[in-house]
C-alpha cells in the first residue's frame, strides 16, 4: 500500500541543499522550493529516509516528513493557495 507524504526541508549548506533536492526529486513531485509530495511504500520511505540521513547535518538541518494517509481512494488532489496562484513547479533548484 502506498501512502502520500509531504516532505519539506530546511538545509543550512548549499551543497547539502542541492543533494537533498536531487534525492527528493527521485521520490516525488516538486511542489515548491523545499516541498515535495511523495507517494511511497514503506520500503521506499525507509530508502528515502536513509538517503537523506546520509546527506544532512543533523545539528544544522531539518527535514519534515508528514503522512497524509493512504494514496488509494484519496480522490483528486486539491491545492488551495493564498497570494500567488499555485502552478506545477518544475524549475530546478538554484542556489546563489
Amino acid at each position: 500500500m502506498r501512502t502520500t507524504y509531504i516532505v519539506t526541508y530546511d538545509v543550512a549548506d548549499a551543497k547539502r541543499l542541492r543533494r537533498v533536492f536531487k534525492t527528493c526529486r527521485n521520490f516525488g513531485d516538486h511542489l515548491q522550493f523545499s516541498v515535495f509530495e511523495c507517494d511511497l511504500t514503506l520500503a521506499e520511505l525507509a530508502n528515502l529516509e536513509f538517503e537523506l540521513n546520509e546527506i544532512i547535518n543533523s545539528r544544522e538541518d531539518q527535514i519534515l516528513i508528514i503522512s497524509l494517509g493512504p494514496s488509494e481512494r484519496r480522490g483528486c488532489r486539491v491545492i488551495h493557495s493564498l497570494g500567488q496562484s499555485y502552478a506545477k513547479f518544475d524549475a530546478p533548484c538554484y542556489i546563489a
